[in-house]
């Protein structure tokens, strides 16, 4: 095979004779296996322009700088290389050196200047809107985290759990409304379960929670108030008549079961001991179902303190045993607070509770 002759040499041989420029399929596959040869473009610039000369390859160790893109579409705009470095406030030279930077990083010039006359080459048409995206995308990136950082338009899930009553809480949010205005807060009830679920998703950022058991070790707590649980009755009921609740007086009155209670195994462990028997009549998790049907006479519950959210319903705080629990703020340790959730703690923790407790 060595002494066969090389029939692409000949070929070769005989374009480069003619004038022709000829390529195998080899280095023709090489060079556009990243995108079309844009060096090649039939309208690419002549030698008094500003981009590359023709043929120049893409540079790889370069990278697209904002700046660059905002030079080249000043050009776009004015189509005078002058014009445009007075709009960017900075030197022609300087501009042009910005915009050659960036044809090398393309590949390919993007300006045919004629004279006095500047217009935009098939590549410079191709890569304008997608330049101008990529200014909008960035500027609003910008000013996003500007609003962000600033508390201006910023977001904060919170988690509160179905069981603490707004009456004790309302206060603290217009606190917030009036400090963070541009803080959007979006409230998020459950049960004290999922919220620690959901906070270890990043869903939720800050929970008030009071928790029976144990919270996870990973999780920061920062205590609030103590809240003792009372049993709430129909108006004209003889617990009104009381000047203090045991456990033993709830014998034999319908009692109405609030599903969502998180203290209830709790409840059900101290009436065992006692050999107290309730005397259930309905269950629901919907706390305004319980006491609407309170009010109605049709049965008595145990709930937290500030819990009541209608006028009028009674109550009477437990005082044989006292049962009390103990609301926190809770957020999963060692991650970092954004600026929002960062002011909502401070401002949480600096609330004085004690003398919401007695107002």
């Amino acid at each position: 095979m060595a002494d066969e002759p090389d029939k692409n040499a000949k070929t070769r041989a005989d374009g480069a004779a003619a004038g022709v420029r000829t390529v195998t399929l080899a280095d023709w596959l090489n060079r556009n296996r990243s995108g079309p040869n844009l060096a090649a473009a039939p309208d690419a610039t002549p030698a008094d322009g500003p981009g590359p000369r023709r043929g120049r390859r893409r540079n790889p160790g370069a990278s697209m700088e904002m700046h660059q893109i905002r030079y080249f579409l000043a050009v776009c705009e004015t189509l005078n290389f002058t014009r445009a470095a007075e709009q960017c406030n900075i030197s022609q030279p300087a501009l042009t050196r910005a915009i050659q930077k960036l044809e090398e990083e393309l590949g390919g010039p993007m300006f045919r200047r004629e004279r006095n006359l500047t217009h935009l080459t098939d590549l410079g048409r191709l890569v304008r809107p997608r330049l101008e995206r990529i200014l909008r995308e960035t500027e609003a990136a910008h000013a996003a985290a500007q609003e962000f950082n600033t508390l201006e338009k910023a977001p904060l899930n919170l988690g509160v759990m179905c069981t603490i009553g707004p009456s004790r809480l309302i206060g603290l949010f217009s606190r917030v409304q009036y400090e963070m205005p541009g803080v959007e807060v979006n409230l998020n009830e459950a049960t004290p379960e999922v919220l620690i679920e959901k906070m270890v998703a990043g869903e939720i950022d800050v929970g008030l929670i009071a928790m029976p058991g144990e919270i996870p070790d990973r999780f920061d707590r920062r205590r609030l108030y103590q809240e003792r649980f009372v049993v709430a009755f129909p108006p004209g009921h003889r617990f009104g008549r009381m000047d203090s609740f045991r456990l033993y007086d709830i014998a034999g009155e319908p009692y109405l079961s609030r599903k969502s209670c998180e203290f209830a195994v709790h409840f059900r462990a101290v009436l065992a001991e006692r050999g107290i028997t309730l005397n259930y009549r309905y269950r629901s998790e919907r706390e305004d179902w319980i006491q609407s049907m309170i009010l109605a006479g049709m049965g008595c519950a145990f709930m937290p303190e500030y819990l009541p959210m209608f006028p009028g319903l009674p109550t009477r705080v437990i005082s044989e045993p006292e049962v009390t629990r103990q609301v926190e703020l809770v957020t999963v340790g060692g991650r970092r607070f954004s600026p929002a959730v960062k002011a909502f703690v401070d401002l949480v923790m600096a609330y004085d509770w004690d003398k919401v407790m007695t107002s």
